[in-house]
């Protein structure tokens, strides 16, 4: 396999370059709570990735269908969530980003947001990659916890031979032993080597999934050195999931940031990017 990664494509969404030169983020609460929380938090994150200058798209899902228990929280359904996700992308002026389960969701999602999002659990799941790659819009697949990186190549060619021309992947930890993930820095240059944005979910990567009585568990402290650490690997983007009072959240809230603690991460992993592209190259590389 060639690891040299070329450059990777940069997918334009609502004029905001997603995989070019600068790096990318994508922000927003795990699931939609209210219209004013997600106003909130994609206000205060455009606010932030303006005066950072890194191009910025807004995550929340309607519906968390991967859920622990069944009487865990998923959100305010398709009709409701694609009212509030248009009234974020219209008001606040940013592209947005959701999760599709089935692929009946596709085609009334695909008309509200610039981003569909496959989850992670559902990688591998033909049919859905394939009808997302006929929806026109950017396909964000999340690597599987079970799978090594190089199989991902295969959903991407399920989403590229579909008609799919714009696809981001997503690194978000691979399962390691009960309730714990571990995160291989090499999967991010494996997947870069074939042209498409990689994107680095440091939140996710620090989930323990199963692992709190009937919900997942989480690691939030140790965010912030994921991040930085996938910067320095080469990441194109970073994911965070972040609410204004995590721990009052109701769907992942042990590996969610405040808006706060999100934005001196981002001030450091500015900071690294901008080391890292001042550093002189070898004739090697």
């Amino acid at each position: 396999m060639n690891l040299k990664a070329s450059r990777p494509i940069a997918l334009e969404l609502l004029d905001v370059p997603l995989g070019g030169e600068a790096l990318s983020i994508i922000v927003g609460p795990c699931v939609l709570e209210s219209l004013d929380l997600a106003l909130t938090v994609a206000e205060r994150m455009k606010a932030l990735a303006t005066s950072l200058g890194m191009p910025y798209v807004f995550k929340a899902s309607f519906d968390k269908a991967n859920r622990t228990s069944i009487s865990s929280f998923r959100g305010p359904g398709l009709e409701q969530g694609l009212e509030w996700l248009d009234e974020v992308r219209g008001r606040v002026g940013v592209p947005v980003l959701t999760d599709v389960h089935e692929t009946w969701q596709i085609e009334p999602v695909a008309q509200v947001v610039d981003v569909l999002q496959i989850p992670a659990f559902l990688c591998r799941q033909t049919d859905l990659l394939v009808a997302a790659g006929r929806s026109g819009r950017v396909v964000n697949i999340k690597k599987g916890q079970f799978l090594a990186p190089d199989d991902m190549e295969y959903a991407v060619r399920k989403v590229t031979d579909s008609g799919g021309s714009r696809v981001v992947l997503t690194e978000r930890g691979t399962t390691f032993g009960y309730h714990d993930l571990v995160v291989d820095f090499r999967g991010l240059q494996i997947m870069a080597s074939w042209g498409w944005p990689v994107v680095f979910d440091a939140t996710h990567s620090v989930q323990q999934p199963g692992g709190a009585s009937g919900a997942s568990g989480g690691r939030r402290e140790f965010v912030a050195t994921l991040a930085r650490a996938a910067v320095a690997a080469g990441a194109h983007g970073l994911f965070f999931e972040v609410h204004p009072s995590p721990d009052e959240a109701l769907c992942d809230g042990p590996n969610m940031l405040s808006l706060g603690q999100v934005e001196r991460v981002l001030h450091q992993c500015k900071l690294l990017r901008e080391a890292l592209a001042a550093a002189p190259t070898t004739q090697e590389e």
